[in-house]
């Protein structure tokens, strides 16, 4: 049985994942089950560059990102290990059975939950869910596939 890993910061989030701002859409981990489930956190402000578009007067992220962010959670957990993410990259290869159950607007803090179904050398599958406040906001099932650089 893997060990639940201690709370992990922006640093060190930057140094798994090789997306930055604007793309970075997880802010700190919670916590992680190596090879099993991720908890991660994203704080949502007003100064996000999508809501200058999305909507000027209603101001809503798009769902697009909120399944990002997922993938994003979902790398994190992946590649948590430097020795499976040294010269990889992870690629997000497929959504399905996305919902989208209520807007995410400025102010709220989304809490990425997402657990691993099925893994293989080079492919997994996860599940992920979005709350805020404790109610669901988003969920999918993505697949995605490790890479060389």
């Amino acid at each position: 049985m893997s060990e639940q890993q201690p709370y992990r910061d922006a640093e060190w989030i930057r140094s798994v994942l090789p997306h930055r701002y604007p793309m970075l859409l997880v802010d700190r981990v919670l916590e992680i089950e190596t090879d099993r489930r991720i908890v991660a956190l994203k704080n949502v402000t007003i100064n996000e560059p999508f809501f200058q578009g999305h909507f000027p007067e209603q101001p809503v992220m798009p769902g697009v990102l909120i399944v990002e962010g997922l993938a994003q959670a979902g790398g994190i957990l992946l590649l948590e290990d430097p020795a499976r993410r040294a010269g990889k990259l992870i690629y997000f290869m497929s959504i399905e059975r996305a919902r989208f159950r209520r807007p995410v607007v400025p102010g709220d803090q989304l809490r990425y939950e997402v657990e691993v179904l099925r893994q293989r050398a080079n492919h997994a599958k996860l599940s992920g869910r979005a709350l805020v406040d404790g109610k669901l906001v988003a969920e999918a099932l993505i697949s995605s596939a490790l890479v060389d650089r």
